[in-house]
């Protein structure tokens, strides 16, 4: 769904129409949209995925992770111009960076297969973009947020690593270990990713930071899987979350002792020259 603007400012051509897609009664944006979903063997969640996809948005990248169920079929068949990419590698990391890689929008959207997430809620996110923010974090510990798919050990884990981030990174995030996310085109220019595993939003939040990007989060509920059983394993992926976080401390102290070499360093380059 989209409309057409033609622009009246003088020195302006009018003949130059500017595509823009309503998206609410209030609202309507130029840049066109991405949603991209990283998905393996998840042809029985598709439907109520893609049920809540709204119509204004200007693609979906599928990332197919070598399903055998007819994931790829399923999606096809549920929104005729998916994009449909190979999974050349393997686990959630390498699928969303694959993903991010071949998606043209100006604004991208990550999103799970499994149903727990709500497209609806994609709305809140691209209005947090085209207001400012470069980062959309959803969280389902903001106010509004919620969740249906976490036990106490995992919400404890979660605190655990988000307050562990917070302290060392000078962040102020409610949660940290969700992939609901959303961010403009440009940021995968200053985040670099290079991690495989359910680590790479933990990665990507800590990145934001870094990279003195304007971060807005989002309250997002988070529903139960719908069929199938997750790839997710708490103490194994917690574990990896948790390198992530010292390798990116430590990565920041080494770069800060590039840029401050110590007092006895300069002595001694003094004392040579």
């Amino acid at each position: 769904m989209s409309s057409v603007l033609r622009p009246a400012s003088a020195g302006q051509d009018p003949s130059i129409a500017v595509t823009y897609r309503p998206i609410s009664s209030h609202l309507a944006i130029t840049p066109p949209v991405s949603v991209v979903i990283p998905a393996m063997n998840e042809a029985e969640n598709l439907p109520y995925v893609f049920k809540t996809l709204p119509d204004w948005i200007h693609e979906v990248v599928l990332v197919d992770g070598n399903s055998t169920d007819g994931t790829v079929d399923v999606a096809r068949s549920l929104w005729p111009d998916v994009k449909v990419v190979e999974q050349r590698g393997k686990g959630k990391g390498d699928a969303l960076i694959t993903g991010f890689q071949a998606a043209s929008g100006d604004i991208i959207v990550m999103v799970d297969a499994d149903g727990s997430a709500d497209g609806n809620e994609i709305v809140s996110y691209v209005s947090a973009l085209v207001s400012g923010a470069d980062f959309a974090k959803g969280s389902r510990f903001a106010n509004g947020g919620g969740t249906d798919d976490m036990t106490f050990i995992r919400k404890l884990g979660n605190w655990a690593l988000c307050t562990a981030v917070n302290r060392k990174f000078g962040a102020r995030y409610t949660d940290l270990c969700y992939g609901y996310n959303a961010f403009w085109r440009h940021c995968l220019d200053k985040i670099e990713l290079d991690c495989t595993g359910f680590e790479v939003e933990t990665l990507m939040n800590i990145r934001v930071v870094k990279a003195g990007l304007k971060v807005q989060e989002i309250p997002s509920h988070e529903y139960l899987r719908i069929h199938g059983t997750s790839n997710l394993r708490a103490v194994r992926d917690g574990l990896r979350v948790l390198r992530v976080i010292l390798r990116e401390r430590s990565n920041r102290r080494a770069l800060r002792s590039r840029r401050h070499p110590s007092p006895m360093l300069d002595s001694v380059r003094g004392e040579v020259s």
